[in-house]
């Protein structure tokens, strides 16, 4: 049975060749480099964890003594299989007005337009729902993975700082708590990051601004107020700030890139969508849509994870 369409219009004239869709979430964590990467993983890949004692230097002696013990432990990354699958009958669009689109014959095609609009729509839903499942999916949900924050919560070893909800007036002493329960061995490090949900950076962003919030003074940043941004780099106590739009309201996690990773098979995977015309196949005046992908998300070392989660 085909997806159910709806087209309703009352348009008069030529077709102006642009669909508009709703905005969509954009896939921040992957497009900006917010995690490390794991491309060609078929199946599972190790992910290998080192720890030492902490004091490897002893007193010299004329034999060779060990000076620590090495645990090796590992941690699994292994992408689960996602697809989409949409089916249109052609027949719902010769009323439409892209119907010259489609040729004369009665084995027409696809409007053209409609299916390159078609194609980067579905993408785009694919990009968004993959931000949001990259930090809290849940395996038990259709078309998820278990997400970051999902994994932190049920480790024992993640440093938990619990909070509450965040406004600009408590903005800056809640995630200074997140940052204040970074371990000392991370604090500068070149890829240390403080994740923080949308709601949060917004309300840091109205923090700065000033007029007399937080102990800022009337005028925020340069004295220019609420006009002090303008989608430029952020960073607290040194601390670089990534926006990753998947974070669930009033959610932080400091950690380093290094330590987080995104699995799938090919990258390019998540950007092919498939349109396939059933006419010659089966007879019918079906076109389908298809994307196949592979997705997961892992971490290496628990405690030098810091995750913030409100009351």
């Amino acid at each position: 049975m085909a997806t159910t369409t709806d087209i309703t219009t009352t348009f008069a004239g030529s077709f102006a060749n642009e669909y508009i869709a709703a905005a969509l979430l954009s896939g921040a964590t992957l497009n900006n480099g917010g995690i490390t990467i794991k491309p060609n993983v078929k199946y599972k890949e190790v992910i290998k964890k080192v720890a030492t004692d902490s004091n490897v230097i002893k007193d010299a002696s004329c034999d060779f003594t060990d000076t620590a013990t090495v645990t090796l432990t590992e941690r699994i990354l292994q992408p689960e299989e996602f697809q989409v699958n949409l089916e249109l009958c052609k027949k719902d669009f010769r009323s439409d007005w892209e119907a010259a689109e489609m040729g004369m014959s009665v084995y027409d095609n696809l409007p053209p337009s409609f299916a390159d609009f078609l194609v980067a729509h579905v993408a785009g839903l694919v990009a968004e729902k993959t931000e949001n499942t990259i930090w809290k999916g849940v395996t038990g949900n259709a078309g998820e993975f278990d997400g970051l924050v999902t994994k932190m919560t049920a480790d024992a070893t993640v440093l938990d700082v619990v909070g509450t909800a965040i406004t600009a007036a408590n903005v800056i002493t809640e995630m200074g708590k997140a940052v204040d329960a970074i371990p000392s061995a991370l604090y500068g490090k070149e890829d240390l990051y403080l994740y923080v949900s949308q709601n949060v950076a917004r309300a840091y962003v109205r923090a700065l601004g000033g007029f007399a919030a937080a102990g800022l003074g009337a005028n925020g940043v340069n004295a220019e107020g609420t006009q002090w941004w303008n989608n430029g780099a952020l960073s607290f106590d040194g601390v670089k700030i990534f926006v990753a739009n998947g974070l669930a309201d009033n959610f932080m996690v400091a950690a380093e890139k290094s330590n987080l990773f995104f699995g799938t098979g090919l990258l390019s995977d998540h950007n092919e969508v498939k349109v396939l015309d059933m006419g010659d196949l089966d007879g019918s005046q079906n076109v389908r849509v298809i994307m196949r992908f592979t997705s997961g998300v892992e971490y290496g070392i628990g405690s030098d994870i810091v995750l913030y989660t409100p009351a």
